[in-house]
Formats: C-alpha cells, sequence, structure tokens
C-alpha cells in the first residue's frame, strides 16, 4: 500500500484523532475495505489463505495480504506455519483480542441491522 503523506492535511486531521482517542484509531483500521470480512471469514474457520480467497472471491490477493498482515500486526490474527510440510502450511486464527472485538463487531452489525434507518 502507498505510504500516506506526512505533511497532508489528511494525515494531521487523522493523527489528531487518533491522538485524541484510540478509538478513532480502531474505527480507522476497521474501516479499511475487507478488514471486518477477512476478520470474520477467520472466525468461521477460513484459516487458510485459498479458504479465504474462496470465500471472498472479490478480493485481490494483494489486498488479502495485507488485511493479514494489519490484523497480524494489531494481534488480532496469529500466523500459524508448520513448516514441517512442504510446502509449509500456513494457517491464521483469531486471538482472544481479535476474538473479543468480532463479539463487538457483531453487536454493532445487528444494531445497525435492527436499530438504524439509512437512506435509500
Amino acid at each position: 500500500m502507498a505510504m500516506r503523506k506526512l505533511s497532508s492535511t489528511n494525515y494531521h486531521n487523522q493523527t489528531f484523532l487518533e491522538d485524541k482517542c484510540t478509538l478513532n484509531e480502531l474505527i480507522h483500521l476497521l474501516s479499511k475495505r475487507w478488514l471486518t470480512d477477512v476478520l470474520f471469514s477467520i472466525e468461521e474457520g477460513n484459516s487458510r489463505f485459498s479458504s479465504l480467497k474462496e470465500v471472498l472471491k472479490y478480493i485481490s490477493d494483494n489486498i488479502l495480504a495485507d488485511r493479514l498482515k494489519l490484523l497480524e500486526q494489531h494481534k488480532l490474527i496469529v500466523r500459524n506455519e508448520n513448516v514441517r510440510e512442504v510446502p509449509a502450511r500456513v494457517e491464521y486464527s483469531l486471538t482472544k483480542t481479535g476474538e473479543r472485538l468480532s463479539e463487538l463487531l457483531d453487536g454493532m452489525c445487528k444494531f445497525s441491522e435492527n436499530e438504524m434507518e439509512f437512506p435509500a
């Protein structure tokens, strides 16, 4: 992914909001396209790159790899590699933090379905 220009107004605004409250940083992370879908798919048992690609059929390989890295960097998933197999078998699973976030997001999904009205 492209690096953000550090002198831009958008960068300064985002930094200000993230410094003000870490919720803003979490919302920024979750707003990345496909991120929550990847998280939910791993929770549903799609633990391999190929199974994630199969379930999320419109996601590109680059975006999926990027989202997996982001989730791992934020300690929401863990990457398990079995080097005894050739080629090495890589599987992803949610951490306790990832499980907790998934529960919260599920509640937010239910809230948006039942309580929110979105203009057509």
